[in-house]
């Protein structure tokens, strides 16, 4: 700031120089008299001085506005920073003295020098020394639920904050930790193994930043609930027993609170046996034999309130002699497979097979205890019984069930072109048969990256020379594995690397690091939504009739300058490419109405959704990585022919302005019956009034799959799209268009879709509705990023934090019931992203079972927890029912949660993809950077 000694010294010498102007113009001085002499002359101007003399602080994110004043000279002024610089963010406005801007950075008592020129002639300057303070921004807490735990389970929770100074601090300023849990008030991390059940417990944590001399702070409050684990009865069933033969078996039951008591609550034991209620041992002799006896017995926990849980038996008392059981004791195959089956029996003759109703065949016919046979399954599908019966006393026999399917695979991301999600030739999973007795997981396999495609699977394939069922991983480590679908033990058959000199690569790239800030992401904003890392994340698809699976991988260079996305053509036998001809590097451009082109930038566009195969074409569609500009949204078509591939058909979504991407939270591009392929867009502007091509941001659109720049059919943009648009509420959230195609009539096709508005759209999709004239609109009341399920005219999907909905279809009047028909249990919701259902059933309206991934704990940095993907297995036709989940036996267990994963059911197995033990760190840093968990049938 100026003294006032030196404005006096100032003024002084501004008058100095008008009197010595003066003069040499012959002026006379002040105060001289005289006649004959000019006018004096002019008053000299006021001095010059900068006014200002300190500026207000500024803190890092928010706007900044101050204007520098000055006095005196002459206008107007001019400014300039004549020593020091201004903080990152803020700038200086010569001609008004405007500093202006919004901070980066936090700085203590930045040293300035400020100049005014004035417009005088001659001119003045005058300069001030100031300093600008610029403060840290307030520290947030982002953390607003904790998930809960159960007792004896592994717990971990991540508390979380922005802004102000790091590192934070945390501390519990109410309330307790439940007992055996602990706070790491650097890490933010609650952790341990929880002894005790609470709910709703109230917490309240309080963060503090490293800013000085105080640190900012915050405190949000938060509660937490660990349950109980859930009393359940393991014991399957109970041995036969045999008269004068003592008998012994132990009834066990896992979960609960304390000591188990046991009661028989319907039903008697047979005469001689008794039940002991503390120990639940059932023991004595038989005295009499006679048909199974039904029994149900209760098992009660100690807790308060008390949980009880019934199991249905039955007892079978077999006179003294003969026994026959067999195993496994229950199967699913797919036509013509081998199963081996052994006989225990104590007939000295062995037993005889056979099988109902007739087909199949065995080798041999008959066997002597404990002796493998091979039952090679009939042509037709269905459940069938097989029976293996005493040589010597033919009322002495075993039958366990068998169901053989007809499905020759599961080709494509939600099983068909339309997405419905169904696989009708199921006949091994049922209601009767999906439970914890008899349902559970079979085998894992550990694969090199998260599974963020869903598995895809072959029936009796000739893998190494052999038939197989197969099912297919792709990995985000840009590799693909083919496993033994049916092994009772992991059984890989290859596994190849997509970017290895064989398969078109260099030989030394690399995925493409994509993890949070700091740890070297070379796409997206450093918000780790794919970690750690970007290889395959679409679901490939698989063309049956020549053996070929087709798949996108994205790679970078070893110096990190040049990304790749490579279009492959994969041998299912081998793994190899089929030719010479793959993979295709992909690459595009197109026109737009502003006279230029725009193109396709491997690096910026992330293929997530799915690939689809119709028409002789494979599809391919793209969005971004994390929104971050520029990006576009692409449709592709491609055809392999010949050993060769050609790109055939290109479409923008947005070429003027941008954005509108395809990623359909991994849904796949769909197909109705006259070949229109469907999608739906993101954030983005939507305008179809000006020159074309058009720009159809949030929008859902029907594209002419025929060959070159693709056309729009119809497109149906909702009312409030530009409010979409701006709150990052993209209708493109919300998975890939499920298409119903009718009956005759009109219309011949219904399309669906939501987005994260809250509304279910039912489209014509004759005619899609242009802007804001859906064909049915259903509220659904929360945020959807999933693709919806369709069997037996109902549709189930399952949107953020809500359980999964079901909705009624009436076929003839071709519209959706607007009231919800069913839920899964209300006590149970799927957190985000919600879940993409797959349905399996013996037919279009028998035998339906909804299952569902619940990956909300998806360990990525923008995930509020990390832990196992949850499978859970509903009635269709009850909705409320559940008939299994993976969290009530530890044994059950998946790996880590990957989001949006998609669960895979064929004959009689459930394939889900995860990241093994990875929470998210670098590649490579665990054990099992992936995993691919399967769950079906115990065979015994």
């Amino acid at each position: 700031m100026l003294t006032a000694i030196a404005r006096l010294a100032r003024h002084r010498a501004v008058a100095a120089r008008w009197l010595f102007l003066g003069m040499i113009l012959g002026l006379p001085a002040c105060g001289g008299g005289g006649g004959g002499g000019s006018d004096p002359p002019p008053p000299p101007p006021p001095v010059l001085a900068v006014a200002t003399e300190a500026l207000p602080d500024a803190q890092v994110g928010t706007a900044y506005s101050s204007t520098l004043t000055a006095t005196g000279g002459t206008l107007p002024y001019s400014w300039s920073i004549s020593s020091g610089a201004l903080p990152p963010g803020l700038s200086l406005d010569g001609s008004t003295g405007a500093i202006s801007g919004t901070p980066t950075t936090a700085i203590t008592a930045a040293p300035l020098t400020v100049t005014v020129h004035d417009a005088g002639n001659p001119a003045q300057s005058s300069s001030g020394n100031l300093t600008l303070n610029v403060i840290p921004s307030g520290i947030l807490v982002l953390t607003n639920y904790l998930p809960d735990g159960q007792v004896g389970t592994s717990y971990s929770a991540a508390l979380s904050a922005k802004g102000g100074v790091t590192p934070y601090t945390w501390q519990l300023t109410s309330g307790t930790l439940p007992a055996g849990l602990q706070l790491d008030g650097a890490a933010g991390m609650i952790t341990g193994t929880p002894t005790s059940n609470v709910k709703a417990t109230p917490l309240a944590f309080k963060v503090t930043d490293s800013s000085s001399p105080t640190g900012s702070a915050m405190t949000a409050g938060l509660a937490l609930t660990i349950s109980a684990p859930p009393l359940l009865i393991s014991t399957t069933l109970l041995p036969d027993g045999q008269t004068g033969t003592p008998y012994n078996t132990t009834l066990a039951a896992t979960g609960g609170t304390g000591a188990v008591s046991w009661a028989v609550t319907t039903g008697t034991l047979p005469a001689g046996l008794h039940l002991n209620a503390a120990t639940g041992l059932i023991s004595g002799t038989p005295t009499a034999s006679g048909p199974a006896v039904p029994l149900t017995v209760t098992a009660s926990d100690s807790g308060s309130p008390v949980q009880k849980v019934s199991a249905a038996y039955t007892l079978t008392v077999n006179p003294s002699g003969i026994s026959v059981d067999v195993t496994p004791r229950r199967a699913a195959l797919t036509v013509t497979q081998a199963l081996t089956l052994s006989a225990v029996t104590n007939d000295p003759g062995g037993v005889t097979w056979s099988v109902s109703p007739a087909g199949g065949s065995f080798s041999p016919a008959a066997s002597t205890n404990g002796a493998n046979v091979t039952f090679t399954a009939p042509g037709s599908a269905g459940v069938y019984t097989v029976t293996a019966t005493s040589v010597t006393d033919t009322t002495r026999s075993a039958s366990i069930p068998v169901a053989v399917t007809d499905l020759a695979g599961v080709y494509t991301y939600h099983n068909d072109l339309a997405r419905t999600g169904a696989n009708t030739r199921e006949f091994a999973l049922t209601a009767a048969s999906v439970n914890v007795s008899t349902f559970g997981k079979l085998f894992s396999c550990t694969v090199d990256g998260a599974i963020y495609a869903q598995p895809l699977w072959v029936a009796n394939l000739t893998v190494n020379g052999s038939p197989h069922n197969v099912v297919f991983v792709a990995t985000a480590h840009d590799s693909l594995y083919a496993f033994d679908a049916d092994a009772a033990s992991c059984n890989l058959l290859w596994a190849v690397s997509l970017i290895d000199a064989a398969h078109g690569g260099s030989g030394t790239e690399t995925t493409v690091p994509a993890g949070p800030s700091g740890t070297g992401n070379l796409v997206g904003a450093g918000y780790g939504d794919i970690s750690p890392e970007v290889g395959v994340i679409g679901t490939p698809v698989i063309d049956p009739a020549t053996s070929t699976l087709y798949v996108i991988s994205k790679s970078v260079s070893a110096d990190q300058t040049v990304f790749y996305q490579r279009l492959h053509a994969i041998d299912l036998a081998t793994g190899s490419e089929k030719s010479a001809g793959s993979p295709l590097t992909i690459s595009a451009t197109f026109s737009n109405n502003l006279g230029g082109t725009v193109s396709f930038s491997p690096r910026m566009q992330n293929q997530r959704a799915g690939l689809a195969l119709s028409g002789g074409k494979i599809w391919a569609a793209w969005g971004a990585h994390e929104d971050v500009d520029p990006w576009f949204g692409w449709v592709m078509g491609f055809t392999y022919s010949n050993g060769n591939f050609a790109q055939v058909a290109v479409f923008n979504t947005a070429p003027n302005a941008g954005r509108a991407g395809i990623w359909m939270s991994g849904g796949a591009p769909s197909f109705d019956a006259s070949g229109n392929l469907y999608v739906i867009t993101g954030n983005g502007t939507a305008q179809t009034t000006s020159a074309p091509p058009f720009d159809y941001g949030d929008s859902f659109l029907q594209l002419n799959p025929a060959s070159g720049n693709m056309n729009v059919n119809s497109y149906f943009t909702p009312a409030n799209a530009s409010t979409l648009a701006t709150n990052d509420g993209d209708f493109g959230a919300g998975g890939a268009a499920l298409l119903l195609n009718l009956a005759a009539g009109s219309p011949a096709h219904l399309a669906i879709g939501a987005g994260k508005d809250g509304a279910l759209y039912v489209l014509n999709g004759d005619n899609l509705g242009g802007t804001g004239q859906p064909y049915q609109s259903i509220t659904i009341g929360a945020s959807n990023f999933s693709t919806g399920a369709f069997w037996n005219n109902t549709l189930y999907i399952s949107p953020v934090n809500t359980p999964l909905l079901a909705y009624t279809f009436d076929p003839t009047a071709k519209l959706f019931s607007p009231t919800l028909a069913m839920q899964s249990d209300p006590n149970f919701k799927f957190g985000f992203p919600g879940a993409t259902a797959s349905i399996s059933a013996s037919s279009a309206s028998t035998d339906g079972i909804v299952w569902a991934i619940n990956s909300s704990a998806y360990c990525t940095a923008q995930s509020g927890a990390c832990g196992p993907a949850q499978l859970f297995a509903f009635s269709a036709a009850a909705l409320g029912t559940t008939l299994w989940n993976s969290t009530t036996i530890g044994s059950d267990a998946a790996g880590n949660a990957v989001k949006f994963t998609v669960p895979t059911v064929a004959n009689g197995k459930v394939y889900v993809g995860t990241r093994g033990d990875n929470r998210g760190d670098p590649s490579g840093s665990t054990a099992k950077a992936g995993e691919l968990d399967v769950y079906g049938l115990k065979p015994n």
